[in-house]
């Protein structure tokens, strides 16, 4: 049985991807310069998702306005740990908070936010199973900016043949072509910090 708050990602021993969806604007140069430079805003909060299928969901398959371009961000494991033992829950979750006065004083400080999302499914039907998202805020955006991203590949095209599989009705084809996803291990504080299974 899937847990149902448990990060699932694409990972190696040294990194993880991560995914974002922009215009082509502020992707075609992410992925020409191998991070992120203007018109990307460091003075804005940025979400980064290892789940492919909730961006895909969110996204409208990379069909909305301004995300049209699909980003898999390949960054440190070192850097999305800190980012995930900076977070706060964006919700008083009673695993992780006394109650919501504590969650109150302890979000309006957080430089990081984590939020759990229904997961998806292929056809984009919300799962039990929860995904998560994390809001990096302008305060530690330089750090993933300049320290963290290893690597940006443009996922469009994938993203484009993977819908046009699944409005054809061939589901399996386009499961197979999917980005390997598997439950990535936390460390103890950092799970519990976040409210993770």
């Amino acid at each position: 049985m899937t847990s149902t708050r448990e990060i699932r990602a694409d990972f190696d021993r040294d990194s993880i991807t991560v995914y974002q969806a922009f215009s082509p604007e502020i992707a075609g140069p992410a992925v020409r310069h191998g991070t992120f430079v203007p018109p990307f805003s460091r003075g804005r909060m940025t979400w980064i998702k290892p789940s492919f299928l909730w961006l895909m969901a969110r996204s409208g398959w990379a069909r909305k306005p301004g995300q049209q371009s699909v980003l898999a961000v390949r960054i440190s494991r070192a850097g999305w740990e800190e980012a995930l033992g900076l977070a706060v829950p964006t919700a008083p979750d009673r695993r992780v908070f006394q109650g919501s006065d504590e969650w109150r004083r302890r979000f309006a400080d957080a430089v990081v936010h984590v939020q759990w999302d229904p997961e998806r499914s292929l056809r984009g039907q919300k799962l039990e199973a929860r995904s998560i998202q994390v809001g990096l805020s302008r305060h530690v955006v330089d750090r993933y900016v300049d320290d963290w991203i290893m690597e940006i590949e443009d996922r469009t095209a994938l993203v484009h043949k993977l819908h046009r599989l699944v409005q054809d009705g061939q589901a399996a084809k386009a499961r197979k072509l999917l980005p390997p996803e598997r439950p990535y291990p936390l460390p103890t504080e950092v799970a519990q910090r976040i409210g993770a299974d």
